[in-house]
């Protein structure tokens, strides 16, 4: 007789839209602190919608506000576990520095698809963090988030690399240049577990991947989150090549 296997759902979300662009056109100087813009609430409460009816055992957030707030406004009304924060699965972390850029089409191009660089050893990204370091520290804490006997139900609400990183390592994938596994604002990803007895995860089952439930056919959305940050920089960018000031990098 076959035995049904020992299966948990993970509920994998990205944070909704942040406010990077501040509304006088400037980038934020700190990304580590923003929060969601009004239509980021908007697509949290349209995803919680979506996920009213699980009954979540766990639900965790890295800690930044933006997934702090995502997480808060997707639990709000219902019965709900306490909102835990794990530090290790903040957001890749790119190079800090007031200089502007020598090269800026370069400099943005590497910002469309920063992914690109994670397919050398050393690659970092957006000239920070390496990819190796950054998936050294997502992965085993992703790792002891399964391996807990707590969950049956674990809502993980975090960001965009960091969703990447966790489906390359639940794929056994590389980071890719040609390749990239797209997370939308607030996007829902549905991973199942099958457990060993010692609590390692013995098989995964995606179920679900970058879902939208405020526009489920996509419809609009042509560019990735970093086109479109690409793009708002370019236009920054644009008074310094002309004779003017300019924002800082």
């Amino acid at each position: 007789m076959l035995n049904p296997p020992r299966r948990r759902r993970i509920y994998l979300m990205r944070h909704a839209e942040a406010a990077y662009v501040q509304e006088d056109g400037s980038v934020t100087d700190n990304e580590r602190q923003v929060a969601l813009t009004p239509l980021g609430r908007i697509q949290a409460r349209k995803q919680a919608g979506l996920l009213a009816s699980v009954p979540f055992d766990r639900a965790v957030c890295s800690g930044l506000p933006r997934t702090l707030e995502t997480a808060t406004l997707v639990l709000a009304g219902r019965e709900a576990p306490p909102l835990e924060t794990v530090p290790e699965l903040e957001e890749v972390r790119p190079r800090r520095t007031l200089e502007p850029p020598a090269d800026p089409q370069a400099w943005l191009a590497d910002m469309a698809n920063p992914w690109a660089a994670g397919e050398t050893p050393e690659g970092r990204f957006l000239g920070g963090e390496r990819f190796a370091d950054f998936d050294a520290r997502v992965h085993p804490a992703f790792d002891a988030l399964v391996a807990a006997d707590d969950w049956t139900h674990l809502l993980l609400v975090l960001h965009g690399a960091v969703n990447r990183s966790i489906l390359n390592h639940v794929l056994n994938l590389p980071w890719q240049g040609r390749v990239s596994i797209e997370q939308d604002n607030a996007c829902i990803n549905i991973i199942d577990v099958d457990r060993n007895e010692n609590g390692t995860a013995n098989r995964y089952l995606i179920r679900a991947v970058n879902v939208t439930g405020y526009n489920l056919n996509k419809s609009g959305m042509v560019l990735t989150n970093m086109e479109q940050t690409a793009m708002r920089m370019e236009e920054l960018l644009e008074p310094r090549a002309e004779g003017g000031a300019g924002p800082s990098a």
